[in-house]
């Protein structure tokens, strides 16, 4: 497997992740199993750095360094909300737009943190869909600017509202993945980093990365199969 590499100079790179691949070696992991810094430090013959977090089930933008001192000045960035992240997800019924300023919870803790999601709907269209209380759910297309950056934060936002991302089997509405994965064949999680921006370390550029929507996107948002 190769990835997708948008950008690269001497200090970092960034590159288009795929679903379904982690960051880095995380507990519980096969030694053998295949990881995105491993992958692409095999790809370039060097040493990578992951820089900020990125489910494996999220597709999109990773920004990386490849020195342990260009990883400690990005950290800082993003430490700072310097860099901006946008995402897009596909949500259950339409959240209009707005922002979440709610309290979530910590991976593998006790307790909760602060956490704040902007959003804005950007299309919705109806579907036949219908169980338990619900009829003819819509489905939008959002865009998502996290300024913190939580465990699942945009998964777990969405959910509290009950605008629950499509194929988030962990927070989200199992009932209504399973129907849209009979009817599409999708079951990916349908959330994508879709944009970076940040200033670059050592030129101090300021520079924007984007990454098209998945084709499964498109494919829920315009086949007409549901």
């Amino acid at each position: 497997m190769d990835i997708d590499i948008l950008y690269k100079d001497d200090y970092l790179l960034v590159v288009d992740k795929p679903e379904g691949l982690p960051i880095h070696m995380t507990q519980g992991m096969p030694h053998d199993a295949d990881y995105l810094t491993k992958i692409i430090g095999k790809q370039l013959n060097c040493s990578v750095y992951n820089v900020h977090r990125l489910d494996a089930k999220t597709s999109g933008i990773v920004l990386l360094a490849l020195s342990p001192e260009i990883a400690h000045e990005l950290t800082l960035l993003f430490e700072q909300k310097k860099i901006t992240k946008t995402y897009h997800a596909i949500v259950r019924e339409n959240p209009g737009s707005g922002t979440f300023d709610n309290k979530v919870k910590n991976q593998g803790k006790r307790g909760s943190k602060n956490a704040v999601t902007h959003y804005k709907t950007l299309q919705t269209i109806s579907t036949s869909i219908c169980y338990k209380e619900f009829e003819n759910i819509s489905l939008s297309l959002v865009e998502v600017t996290p300024e913190t950056g939580r465990w699942h934060q945009i998964r777990q936002h969405f959910a509290q509202g009950r605008f629950d991302i499509i194929g988030d089997n962990n927070h989200g509405d199992r009932m209504l993945n399973k129907i849209i994965a009979e009817k599409t064949g999708i079951s990916r999680l349908l959330l994508h980093a879709s944009s970076l921006q940040f200033e670059h370390p050592i030129t101090k550029e300021v520079r924007t990365y984007t990454s098209e929507l998945p084709v499964s996107f498109n494919q829920l948002l315009h086949s007409g199969l549901i």
